[in-house]
């Protein structure tokens, strides 16, 4: 794959899934859904304030005819409700409506519900970038704030099931960034980078390549690599790059988007189920292109 709107089109192939949004009256959460009927690729049920659906659907032209609604006025209910479709296989997915991430998650992490796999769960965003050769996977951007070892063990081993679930890449080449690219005592990011590499050569980390500790540079330009001497498959031609917290994930996503161009689809993964998240800084493509891509994410998280 080597544009994002071909997820689109891999999604139509795969078939409608159907969405549980929870706290569905944010008109544009209504707006990506409504796009993502007309593509062809989900099927909703909205979750809220039935009052305020209608009158935000009728501001905007949405036929709430192609939809389910379950009223349910109170926000942690709402939750709640969305949460249960799809712990019951009424919905496919579960998608973030007029609610604090932080309060989805918890309501998706209920003992009850079943969702839990013990995995970290991580924001996996697929970047489309003007001035770089393919399609590159960055985690973990919203989710994890300072992840420890085991949950960046996590976090790679999500991003690499994208990788090749959504992508088709075979055998993900995973860059763990730090500041530097030696490993330095002061700087922990660098150590774990390091310990992370050395568990994927005795297999502890499957399915993909790590390399590390890396700066940005030395993994995305091959120029810069060679320039410091190093010699690595994953050098300058990085698929996945795993940040060392959420501060530096955060910065790399909207420098990416609001600086450089770049298209960008995101989902959380590590749960049963994935979980679609839109920001109204969001463009409408990246909204689309984020459904499209937790819609191809079923059955694979």
């Amino acid at each position: 794959m080597k544009q994002l709107r071909e997820l689109l089109e891999k999604a139509k192939n795969s078939g409608p899934k159907t969405v549980a949004v929870a706290v569905a009256e944010d008109d544009v959460v209504l707006n990506a859904i409504e796009s993502a009927r007309k593509e062809g690729i989900i099927n909703g049920i909205l979750v809220g304030t039935r009052s305020k659906i209608i009158q935000l659907a009728e501001k905007n032209g949405i036929d709430l005819g192609k939809y389910e609604i379950l009223d349910e006025p109170v926000e942690s209910k709402a939750a709640d409700a969305a949460v249960r479709l799809v712990a019951e296989g009424k919905a496919d997915f579960l998608m973030k409506g007029k609610i604090k991430t932080g309060d989805l998650m918890r309501v998706v992490l209920k003992e009850e519900y079943g969702l839990r796999t013990g995995k970290t769960l991580s924001l996996v965003s697929i970047f489309e970038i003007p001035n770089y050769h393919k399609l590159l996977v960055v985690s973990d951007a919203g989710m994890t704030i300072a992840p420890e070892l085991k949950q960046k063990v996590d976090i790679i081993n999500n991003a690499v099931l994208v990788s090749r679930k959504a992508i088709g890449i075979d055998l993900p080449k995973v860059a763990v960034l730090g500041a530097v690219e030696i490993v330095n005592p002061k700087m922990p990011a660098t150590i774990e980078a390091a310990i992370l590499t050395k568990m994927n050569q005795r297999g502890q980390i499957k399915g993909c390549v790590v390399d590390g500790p890396f700066a940005l540079d030395n993994a995305v330009s091959i120029e810069a690599a060679r320039h410091k001497g190093i010699e690595s498959p994953v050098a300058g031609d990085a698929d996945v790059l795993i940040m060392p917290d959420i501060e530096a994930g955060n910065i790399f996503y909207k420098a990416m988007v609001f600086l450089s161009g770049a298209k960008v689809a995101s989902t959380i993964i590590g749960a049963k189920v994935p979980v679609a998240l839109t920001s109204r800084a969001d463009s409408d493509e990246a909204k689309l292109l984020s459904l499209a891509l937790t819609n191809l994410m079923v059955g694979g998280s």
